[in-house]
């Protein structure tokens, strides 16, 4: 049975009028029997027009139906080991997302751990889909589907180390792109993306104009690069480094734009953090200078889960954070919404969304009911559940 909860308002005081906002959120338990939640996802699985949520779970692949919510298996056990991420898009204009996963999840081991699958559907995409196996680099982490400068997509996968690293020390990462073939179950070719990292964690793909190639934001042991694409192949240059015993990596991290606005990058610090970090362009310097560090929060307990969308309707700066506080018995658990109400950054403003009903692993932002506002969906490590936080804003 689905348990919806009305979340009480947090009245704020003294605001512009402008800014007179006061978030409301009424969250929606969709699924209390996951196993981790390690990675979301939302995309139109069925082609009904609705945008569906999908999750790689611990032993098995699935996507819930909107509006019923009702949970379709996709694949189970592709391996021994865990399932990890998920990749889901339309890149071939039918109105249906294709599917990819990362799994055998082992991130002690950087020899032999990990698999990519490639998942091709049936006629009815509530059934099983075939799982067609790719070349890997150990321990596959994250990946998505990117648009590449041909107009076409290919899977980018990031490992977590380097094959043979130790302690993020030894051999770099390799980030590469897979090139879809027209019959998928021959050899996809791969091309090399970055290797310039010796650890990471998560990768944002940056929002581009319709057919042209999409950037890409990577964040790890040794800071935050942009990866952008050319006739040369991806250029990087550094964002943020962490070259300084104080500054100890990025672990989430999510791209941030508004109209009218300078963009930002939101990031969980360190990796598995306590703090939730913004960082801007400066106001004057090289247009591909190292940006601005601001430190919002220093109170997580093992972040794991950023979505920077406008909720509110202020064309402005809100970041949405997750905390799972894995391993830690007794310490409270959450989504909270981060949010200002001034251009220049300041001003800020939090709510709690979710109090300890949701450990958080991976959050998502996406606009499930077609009100034009970007709800939430929320899975849960040690609560076991997938959540909808739906958008109440009037």
């Amino acid at each position: 049975m689905l348990r919806i909860q009305v979340l009480l308002p947090l009245f704020l005081a003294a605001l512009p009028l402008a800014a007179q906002v006061t978030p409301q959120f009424r969250e929606q338990e969709i699924d209390t029997q996951v196993g981790i939640g390690y990675g979301l996802a939302t995309a139109d699985v069925d082609g009904d027009g609705k945008t569906d949520i999908l999750l790689a779970d611990k032993d098995t692949i699935v996507w819930y139906q909107n509006p019923s919510w009702t949970k379709h298996v996709i694949a189970e056990k592709l391996t021994d080991k865990d399932h990890v991420c998920i990749a889901a898009r339309d890149i071939d204009g039918d109105g249906k997302a294709e599917i990819a996963v990362g799994a055998q999840w082992n991130p002690g081991d950087t020899e032999t751990s990990g698999a990519v699958f490639y998942l091709q559907p049936p006629a009815d995409r509530t059934q099983r889909w075939k799982p067609v196996q790719l070349t890997h680099e150990p321990t596959t982490h994250r990946m998505r589907w990117v648009r590449n400068r041909a107009g076409r997509y290919d899977l980018i996968v990031a490992p977590l180390h380097g094959r043979g690293n130790k302690n993020g020390e030894g051999a770099s990462v390799h980030i590469l792109a897979y090139h879809k073939p027209d019959d998928v179950t021959r050899p996809w070719n791969t091309t090399l993306v970055y290797d310039g990292m010796h650890m990471t964690h998560n990768f944002e793909v940056v929002p581009s104009p319709a057919n042209e190639a999409e950037p890409l934001l990577l964040g790890g042991r040794e800071g935050i690069v942009r990866l952008t694409p050319s006739d040369a192949g991806w250029k990087a240059h550094w964002v943020a480094r962490h070259d300084t015993p104080e500054l100890k990596g990025v672990g989430e991290l999510r791209w941030g734009a508004f109209a009218g606005g300078q963009p930002y990058v939101a990031t969980i610090e360190p990796m598995h953090g306590n703090q939730v970090v913004i960082y801007t362009p400066p106001p004057e310097g090289p247009k591909d200078g190292l940006w601005q560090r601001k430190v919002l929060d220093e109170s997580l307990v093992d972040g794991h889960a950023l979505a920077c969308y406008d909720y509110l309707g202020l064309n402005n700066r809100q970041i949405a954070v997750g905390w799972r506080a894995h391993h830690k018995i007794g310490t409270r658990v959450g989504v909270k919404l981060f949010y200002t109400t001034k251009e220049d950054g300041n001003g800020w403003q939090q709510q709690l969304l979710d109090d300890n009903t949701m450990a958080c692993e991976d959050l998502m932002g996406a606009d499930l009911d077609g009100d034009r506002d970007t709800d939430l969906i929320a899975a849960g490590r040690g609560t076991k559940n997938i959540k909808i936080y739906w958008n109440l804003r009037q």
